[in-house]
């Protein structure tokens, strides 16, 4: 992709229960939020996503036509809410002929708090049950955030262990950032956690790391987008577990 000096990325966050959708322009450098929506009803995203990218559209006043490129997060996280996620944005890359760009869950999370007064770490956490996180760490120093850790799904004590050697605040987000809080506080030296509001997944900080990988060339069209999972669906956990005993 031909990087432009101005492009408008319309972002998509569908791994976890809410829903929400971003449209960043991006002009001589400089980040403007054109608009975003969130939706946490219970309907599923199948039904929310499209009507709430229309409307997205609209409350910018703009039309498709205006959309560069497409970002979408792409794991780890719902198994359901990715495949919705990825599969809706394929399907208007192939529309539209445009590039996309695949986020890290924990990446756009992490992102969100790009020129947010706070320094030192930020440990993205997701639930992944069976006492695992799915987690990735990041540094937070004046107002950037840089990628520390890649992608994993590891047992808390794992995680709580490399923390013990950390020096400075570490800041929890994510919808796994409370049962690590409560099971660190008090161990892990100068552990927060992030407000609420702060703490989730949401389409902006999907299109803020989207606008990372443009500058660095990193698009894909729409055939190769895909989810990306740290550990398979559960159903086929089950199945190759059933079949190793046979």
């Amino acid at each position: 992709m031909l990087l432009k000096e101005a492009f408008t990325v319309l972002a998509v966050e569908s791994s976890a229960g809410p829903a929400s959708c971003a449209l960043l322009r991006v002009e001589n450098g400089q980040q403007q939020l054109l608009a975003s929506s969130y939706v946490n009803t219970g309907l599923t995203h199948s039904q929310t996503l499209l009507p709430m990218i229309e409307h997205t559209l609209g409350d910018a006043g703009l039309s498709f036509d205006s959309v560069d490129t497409l970002a979408v997060s792409v794991g780890p996280g719902s198994f359901t809410g990715v495949r919705i996620g990825v599969s809706t944005m394929k399907g208007l890359a192939f529309a539209q002929n445009l590039p996309c760009v695949p986020i890290s869950t924990l990446a756009g999370m992490a992102r969100r708090w790009e020129g947010v007064p706070f320094t030192g770490r930020i440990l993205a956490a997701m639930d992944a049950r069976c006492r695992q996180i799915y987690t990735a760490t990041f540094l937070a120093e004046n107002g950037v955030v840089t990628r520390l850790t890649p992608d994993e799904a590891l047992p808390m004590e794992e995680v709580k262990t490399r923390l013990l050697s950390e020096l400075g605040p570490i800041l929890l987000i994510g919808d796994g950032a409370e049962v690590c809080y409560k099971a660190w506080q008090g161990v892990v030296p100068e552990l927060q956690i992030a407000s609420p509001e702060w703490r989730y997944q949401h389409a902006v900080g999907v299109a803020r790391e989207a606008v990372v990988a443009i500058q660095m060339g990193e698009t894909v069209s729409g055939a190769e987008l895909l989810p990306a999972y740290l550990r398979l669906p559960q159903a086929e956990r089950e199945l190759r577990r059933k079949q190793q005993q046979q």
